[in-house]
């Protein structure tokens, strides 16, 4: 009887629990229009349909499951089913989404007022390509942003540009991150904490910030907690690098076949008897590189919201061992960050009063610690990887008698590795230039850096929608390095006799202290947003080193000043105080808007900084800007569904520059400056002064107009952005030229002036197919650079150099700075052709210039623009879908009209090893019109500055790739999990360019942009990953 009634109860279970019930209906938002494309889902599962062109649907689930109805603008419903067969639903649009809020300063405005040129990238947008350093998040991801990256180097920075080169000097971003300035970069902040990042491009939006906009502004803003449960979070990833291609230098057999050339062409008899028997020789490269390096990231954030407190707190942790030098402790990189942010909700008596009815207090705290050890990047002089390009195929990485190495030279290095010792080379001949394994076994300088920054605040609600915030923020920062070397040899030019220790200590200190009061209101169809303000910051430091000689024993782990013994001949001490830094400024903006339909908004800002004197300690920095909603006019009611909205903005505004240098007004004592006097031979301290003062110096001011369209269709899933901008910098300073014979340095003043212009383009488009949801986004950027004044008497100046002669130049009307150089026309292909020209030094196989100037003699005036590092066009696009708990992005990166000038060849050591090109040579007639005859030496100077050293810099790189799966949360709950994410991704999988060195991204800081000495290449990573949340 037990066994009837057991199977009764399980067959009555089955039959209830496969209970289904096909349910239809039409899904319509709230104006009655029928929505196609609405996805249709039965929760927890992957049974889903999307509704037809009428709206409709139809759809088999279990009865007592929920279905959740989503469409992109709208808000999603989720309704229970019953046992009905038709279920209608109105879907109501989402606010949220179609009033979007972007940072400005000192405050937010909806998307759909902002009348300035305003950037935005949201924590999606980042996740989506998954950076480890904040400031190379931007790259690709917006227009009117150049991110380059110095190099692969682990920790390194990239160089980050707004609407171009704005100045000869400083054109670095003014970088805020939840209202802190932030000095020395932001690559303290972890990725994974970022909220959202607005560029404020436009003088409009960044005359808030006055005296230190005139580069653009990024505002930071990072996470809060959400409302609910707490929400704990863990992310982990694990990467492989590896270099994704590796510089086409010559084999034994191609470098042996050009030193007999060399030889011959001066005479002397070949160096190799056969050069073909010695085969590939020793692959440099791929001796030091270090394959499958790793890549490691941990993430831990807890977050959660009440009425009373919100709360987010995060750890995290990363290490990148580098592709060059990291399996030897010499490329690497490690950070840990702490950040909390909590909102205290101490006082809202909101429903009972309108006075006094409201206080809140927050406190944002972030902590970082890192340290790195790091080569040489982007050198042709002695780095590990320009040795590398450099030593000749036919060379050992190893001593072939280690015996006999070691009795002649007892502090030769080994490899930590194995203790072999390595080769040493001709210090004649490879000059600076040494085994680059024995470079990397030495112990290296590690540098370390403490940062923390706090930021409190407290604002009250005063009245209605008067509030008044005031805030107190700390920037307290930590760095130095610590280094030490033993003793020795590795080649006859680079030794060391005696073991050394150094180490260096800084330490910075930034206050700032702001109060604002904002009020905003709406009256029937006008609302008024307003604010005034106070600012005042403070920046001061101190530096100090010192460094010893003869350690008490050669040990990484007793390496330090107290363990050597070095007597008070050797010891090295200094220190400065850093020169105090003050700004103090009153702002007010004004903001007004008119049904949405008419938009106005007026800024100015008064600086004082301390870097001015007396004659121009304060300036005024104002704009303004218009918008126009046309899509809310009357005449545009009738408009067509599918044209969502579009508004026309106008703007115009002067940001300053304020980092100049200090003490330029006045003339300040310069110490070490000795002389003799009195008795014979005595030499007494003595200080003069440093130059002449120019007491009239004044801001460096940027002048910026820009228009702009913003278009959306199809209920704002299609959104396109277009700007076009006209920036004139002025008052550059600049050395003012003064006769030699004044024997002092020149004073500095406001004599430049320098035009940037361009368009923008930005479009995104979101929509569905069935139930397969896509993101596509793209931007583009064409910029122009002009140096419109220099300043200075001859309207020229050069920069860079190398042994080839001058790389860089800047000259008024030209790009700056540009490459600078002759011009070739091919290669003379017999006599005939060289007595018929004007090079009397040349003969077949030579290259032939171009006169310039057309006055029958090639010679230095025949030099002009050969080349430019900065990119005419900056471009990004992605695609993404996500299908059930499946998801996928693509991310594409590039630059088009861009030129690098590739010196990572040595022309002034004769028998180091060539790039591959050079088996192309001209070896007879019409073999080739390019590169030359091979030679040690040329009269024609065949290899000066020219553009046969620069090439097309222009790339497309798939920056990352990633494809992740989420599984049910049906399935994840039963074990307490609400979310598992597993995900694998690539970076830099694929690059295409014409570009034969490492990697035609090259920054280099300065005037070198472009300019590649042998570039520390970034590497191709393959990450694997998950995504854990509770």
């Amino acid at each position: 009887m037990k066994k009837l009634l057991t199977l009764l109860f399980l067959g009555l279970s089955c039959s209830l629990f496969a209970q289904t019930v096909k349910v239809s209906g039409t899904v319509t938002g709230s104006d009655g229009t029928s929505l196609p494309g609405v996805y249709v889902m039965e929760e927890n599962t992957t049974n889903a349909v999307s509704t037809g062109i009428d709206g409709t649907y139809l759809l088999e689930v279990s009865v007592g499951s929920n279905l959740v109805f989503s469409y992109i603008g709208y808000k999603t419903q989720i309704i229970p089913v019953t046992g009905a067969a038709v279920i209608h639903v109105i879907l109501e649009e989402d606010s949220e989404l179609l009033e979007e809020v972007v940072v400005v300063g000192y405050g937010t405005q909806k998307k759909s007022v902002v009348t300035a040129a305003i950037a935005k990238v949201t924590s999606d947008d980042l996740k989506n390509v998954a950076p480890v350093r904040i400031d190379n998040a931007l790259k690709g991801l917006t227009s009117g942003v150049t991110v380059t990256s110095n190099s692969g180097q682990p920790g390194e920075s990239a160089r980050i540009r707004v609407r171009g080169v704005g100045t000869i000097n400083n054109s670095e971003p003014l970088y805020i991150v939840d209202g802190m300035p932030i000095g020395g970069g932001i690559d303290y902040l972890n990725p994974s904490d970022i909220h959202s990042i607005e560029v404020l491009k436009d003088a409009a939006s960044g005359a808030v910030y006055g005296a230190r906009a005139a580069n653009g502004v990024i505002l930071v803003t990072t996470k809060s907690g959400q409302k609910g449960a707490v929400r704990v979070s863990y992310d982990f990833t694990y990467g492989f690098q590896n270099p994704w291609k590796e510089y086409d230098v010559l084999n034994a057999t191609e470098y042996a076949i050009l030193m007999n050339e060399g030889h011959l062409s001066q005479g002397k008899a070949p160096v190799y008897s056969d050069p073909y028997s010695l085969g590939e020789g020793t692959d440099w490269q791929k001796e030091i590189f270090n394959y499958n390096a790793a890549q490691i990231n941990h993430q831990l954030t807890i977050s959660g919201a009440s009425d009373k407190v919100n709360y987010y707190i995060s750890s995290g942790y990363y290490k990148q061992d580098g592709i060059v030098g990291g399996n030897f402790n010499r490329s690497n990189y490690e950070r840990l960050t702490i950040r909390t942010n909590t909102t205290y909700n101490l006082m809202d008596h909101s429903t009972k009063r309108n006075f006094l009815h409201k206080f809140t207090m927050g406190l944002n705290v972030a902590y970082s610690r890192s340290t790195s050890f790091g080569i040489t990047t982007n050198s042709e002089f002695g780095g590990p990887l320009g040795s590398a390009l450099g030593m000749a195929p036919t060379l050992k990485v190893y001593a072939d008698d280690p015996e006999a190495l070691l009795a002649e030279h007892p502090t030769a290095v080994k490899d930590p590795r194995n203790g072999k010792p390595f080769s040493i080379v001709e210090g004649s001949i490879y000059n600076e230039m040494v085994n680059p394994l024995a470079s990397l076994s030495l112990p290296g300088t590690k540098g370390n850096s403490d940062k923390f920054v706090s930021n409190f605040w407290g604002e009250l609600s005063i009245w209605d929608n008067l509030k008044f915030r005031s805030s107190l923020g700390i920037d307290l920062a930590f760095w130095g390095n610590d280094g030490w070397s033993p003793a020795y040899f590795l080649s006859t030019k680079n030794f060391r006799e005696y073991s050394e220790v150094w180490s260096s200590m800084n330490r910075s200190l930034v206050w700032q202290v702001e109060n604002v009061l904002s009020y905003e209101k709406q009256f029937g169809s006008h609302f008024i947003q307003a604010l005034v303000g106070q600012s005042a910051q403070s920046n001061m430091g101190q530096n100090l080193r010192g460094g010893n000689r003869y350690l008490q024993e050669e040990d990484p782990y007793k390496a330090n000043l107290g363990f050597a013994t070095g007597t008070q001949e050797y010891q090295t001490a200094g220190g400065y105080v850093y020169t105090p830094h003050r700004l103090a400024s009153l702002f007010a903006r004004i903001s007004y808007n008119y049904a949405e339909r008419y938009m106005i908004q007026a800024t100015v800002r008064r600086d004082g900084s301390s870097n001015f004197g007396p004659n121009n300690l304060y300036a005024i920095f104002p704009s303004v800007s218009l918008g126009w909603n046309f899509t809310n006019e009357s005449f545009l009611r009738n408009r067509p569904d599918w044209f969502s909205s579009g508004k026309l903005r106008a703007s115009w505004g002067k940001n300053g520059n304020e980092s100049i240098g200090q003490f330029k007004y006045t003339t300040t004592m310069a110490s070490r400056n000795n002389y003799p006097f009195g008795n014979p031979g005595v030499v007494n301290i003595g200080a003069k002064p440093n130059g002449f003062a120019n007491a009239d110096i004044r801001w460096e001011e940027s002048t910026q107009t820009d228009v702009g369209l913003d278009l959306a269709f199809l209920r704002s899933a299609l959104t396109f952005s277009v700007d076009w901008y006209k920036k004139r910098t002025t008052g550059m300073l600049m050395n003012i030229p003064v006769p030699a014979y004044s024997g002092d340095s020149a004073p500095t003043g406001n004599v430049g002036i320098m035009d940037n212009s361009g368009w923008e383009f930005d479009f995104r488009y979101r929509f569905s197919l069935g139930n397969v949801h896509f993101n596509i986004g793209a931007n583009a950027t064409y910029l122009e650079n002009l140096l419109v004044e220099l300043g200075n008497e001859n309207g020229w100046q050069n920069y860079d150099s190398h042994k080839i002669g001058t790389l860089t130049r800047a000259q008024n009307g030209y790009p700056f700075p540009f490459f600078y150089g002759w011009k070739t026309d091919g290669l003379f292909q017999n006599w005939a052709e060289v007595e018929a020209g004007i090079q009397p030094n040349a003969q077949p196989g030579d290259v032939r210039f171009v006169d310039i100037d057309n006055n029958g003699v090639i010679n230095d005036d025949d030099r002009t623009m050969i080349g430019k590092g900065m990119p005419d066009w900056s471009f990004g696009f992605n695609l993404g879908f996500s299908w059930k708990g499946l998801d996928f992005n693509a991310f594409f990166q590039g630059v088009y009209g861009v030129d690098v000038y590739n010196v990572t060849r040595r022309t002034d050591l004769y028998y180091i090893n060539l790039p591959s090109y050079m088996m192309n040579r001209w070896t007879g007639e019409n073999s080739s019109n390019k590169i030359p005859r091979f030679s040690f030496e040329s009269a024609n100077e065949n290899w000066r500055a020219s553009d046969l050293w620069v090439e097309d810099g222009s790339y497309l790189r798939l920056k990352n790739i990633q494809l992740g799966y989420t599984l049910p949360t049906h399935l994840t709950r039963k074990i307490f999990i609400s979310s598992l994410r597993f995900y694998v991704a690539g970076e830099n999988i694929l690059t295409f360019t014409n570009y034969s060195g490492f990697d035609p991204e090259i920054a280099s800081g300065g005037t070198s942009l472009g300019i590649d000495r042998g570039v520390y290449p970034q590497s191709k990573i393959y990450t694997l990953g998950i995504n854990l949340t509770f």
